[in-house]
């Protein structure tokens, strides 16, 4: 039986997602699901390097390894009127060439504030550290992303959404892209296929059993956060629009990636759905 690597992010949704697989609810056929957890910042690293067989990502990252890597269709995060915080300590100004704290080079944040702030003077850091380093004076902003967003000091303030960047970049009507997963294009189609379907089918499972799995995962110390802002923290990245892309989903897609282009961060312009796992194929097989 093979061992799949899954890699994942230890923030609430992604634990959410992946753990009907770890729990036993759900199992791919031939082979065993083995996972890691680490910041997104350094999964996409990890995914630049071809370390991991399933890894999530940044969106803004999948045009870097889409030679290597297929863009799952599920497990996706996307805000809708929500998102990352660009924060600063209260009553302060912003100069033009302000010093800010990111979580990463190619985060989704991360591409939205280089072409919204190309003046900045960005620093990476993980992205738990980023409250204390604008408290502490180390920076004069930073974009809170995660569980972050949701409780941070109150000697802070919200400079900018991150949502709002992208309502003024996209032109509005789309959801705003975050953070989805992809697979190794090495693993046989008929492979890629049900470990996809499986990976479906956790999420699905986790959001319809919310109400079991989410005690379960604060009782095993799994999650960060406490109960209230966990359910909070699901409201918004672990949803029914989690399990599987949707058609305005795509179109979000397909916007981040144009900005990219467009803005010169991207060699060529990518279409989301030329780089799904072709999985019509297993319906053609059985004809």
């Amino acid at each position: 039986m093979k061992t799949i690597s899954v890699a994942h992010s230890p923030d609430a949704d992604d634990i959410f997602m992946y753990y009907a697989i770890k729990f036993g609810w759900v199992t791919p056929n031939n082979a065993r699901f083995t996972n890691i957890a680490d910041d997104i910042e350094t999964l996409n690293q990890a995914t630049i390097k071809g370390e991991y067989d399933i890894c999530a990502i940044s969106f803004a990252l999948y045009p870097f390894v889409k030679e290597d890597y297929a863009l799952l269709k599920t497990a996706v995060s996307f805000g809708e009127g929500y998102g990352p915080k660009l924060i600063k300590k209260k009553g302060t100004k912003l100069k033009r060439n302000f010093k800010v704290a990111l979580s990463g080079e190619f985060t989704t944040n991360g591409l939205l504030f280089k072409i919204a702030y190309p003046n900045a003077r960005i620093t990476y850091m993980n992205f738990l550290e980023i409250e204390q380093a604008v408290i502490d004076g180390t920076v004069d902003a930073g974009v809170l992303i995660h569980e972050s967003i949701l409780n941070f000091s109150d000697t802070l303030e919200v400079e900018r959404e991150l949502w709002d960047i992208w309502v003024e970049l996209s032109g509005g009507g789309l959801p705003l892209p975050l953070g989805g997963m992809c697979i190794r294009r090495s693993i046989p189609l008929h492979s890629a296929i049900d470990y996809e379907n499986t990976l479906i089918k956790a999420v699905d499972v986790a959001n319809k059993n919310r109400k079991v799995l989410a005690p379960m995962l604060l009782e095993k110390g799994l999650i960060r956060v406490d109960a209230n802002t966990l359910d909070t923290y699901l409201d918004l990245y672990a949803n029914d629009n989690s399990v599987e892309l949707s058609d305005i989903q795509y179109k979000a897609l397909d916007k981040l990636f144009e900005l990219g282009y467009k803005n010169g961060f991207y060699e060529n312009l990518v279409k989301s759905k030329d780089f799904l796992i072709p999985s019509e194929y297993e319906e053609l097989r059985a004809k």
